[in-house]
């Protein structure tokens, strides 16, 4: 009798385990069903994603090496039947393209240091340094990033347009000075925090620093560092993922910016982003080409001349910049 009751018991164990098992085996199962489900939808989301970026730029490559008769040729849409680099030749020489490029990169280098410079000094203020109205200076920096520039495009052009701070030039020289045509307003806006985007750059310098342990500058301090020597020699260096962020997006963003270089009336001489917007008026006008499919097509290499050295520099410091987009957005 005891041996039937141990078998029944033995039995129900056993379709325990079995049932147990199963159940094991089912929620592993569902588990990779759910993770490739999840990943299907990540490699469609990043597909679509990388299509819509990609696309545009596929299609200007393409119309750039196209020939007339690939230009009206249905058939062709990715890999054209007759390539040609007369395109690229004719934008290279109407740009002007090496001398102007120079004095592009020149400018825009420039910018660039002096926002390197100002931008994390006041961040390294922000985060370190206790002042009065430093919430309400911290709120106007904020508000630097979400208000359009265009907003106060007429108060900046008519600044510069008579500039005279407080009288001084007009005490000095007589009548107010006009900048209107050369680069001294944007190198003054950039001086003086400014400058295009210094807003987030200061945020950004700011969310770092405030996540360094100060533990650093005190240990500076005891060595007997001032607070510029503890800026340039240890917090300047110890920040370099963002220095490399910030100088990938003012680069970029100076080299791209049409809106202040058209209200200062910059010359298209040493803004090479406002010159290509007249490629392809001047090829029409001086070389005669008045189909406008074709003049496209020159436009579309003026395109890839122009956004190659920003290219170039966005391959060579890829890593450094997504690392210090990272630390930048999750610190603090």
């Amino acid at each position: 009798m005891m041996s039937k009751q141990a078998a029944v018991k033995k039995n129900a164990f056993g379709r325990l385990n079995a049932f147990v098992h199963d159940s094991f085996e089912m929620k592993i199962l569902m588990n990779k069903i759910k993770d490739f489900l999840i990943g299907l939808v990540r490699v469609l989301i990043l597909i679509g994603v990388g299509y819509v970026i990609l696309a545009p730029v596929i299609g200007i490559v393409v119309n750039s090496i196209s020939s007339d008769v690939d230009a009206y040729n249905p058939m062709v849409f990715v890999v054209p039947e007759h390539p040609t680099l007369e395109r690229f030749k004719l934008a290279f020489t109407r740009l002007n393209y090496i001398p102007t490029m120079a004095k592009d990169l020149l400018y825009t280098g420039s910018l660039t240091l002096i926002q390197l410079l100002i931008c994390s000094m006041v961040g390294y203020g922000f985060a370190r340094f206790n002042f009065p109205f430093k919430k309400l200076l911290f709120g106007m920096v904020v508000v630097m990033i979400v208000i359009p520039s265009h907003t106060i495009m007429l108060p900046l052009y008519l600044t510069f347009r008579s500039f005279d701070p407080l009288g001084i030039v007009t005490a000095i020289h007589g009548s107010p000075i006009n900048l209107m045509g050369t680069p001294i307003p944007m190198y003054i806006m950039t001086t003086l925090g400014c400058g295009v985007r210094s807003g987030l750059y200061i945020y950004i310098f700011n969310q770092f620093f405030r996540g360094l342990p100060k533990e650093i500058e005190e240990a500076a301090l005891v060595d007997g560092c001032s607070v510029w020597r503890t800026y340039f020699s240890i917090m300047l260096r110890s920040a370099s993922p963002a220095v490399i962020t910030v100088t990938v997006f003012s680069i970029v963003w100076q080299f791209n910016d049409t809106f202040y270089a058209k209200l200062f009336l910059l010359s298209e001489n040493v803004v090479i982003s406002k010159k290509i917007s007249s490629l392809q008026a001047t090829i029409a006008n001086l070389d005669k080409v008045l189909d406008p499919n074709i003049q496209e097509l020159y436009l579309d290499a003026g395109v890839i001349l122009v956004i190659l050295p920003i290219l170039i520099i966005y391959l060579i410091l890829q890593k450094n910049f997504i690392e210090g987009v990272e630390r930048s957005g999750i610190v603090g």
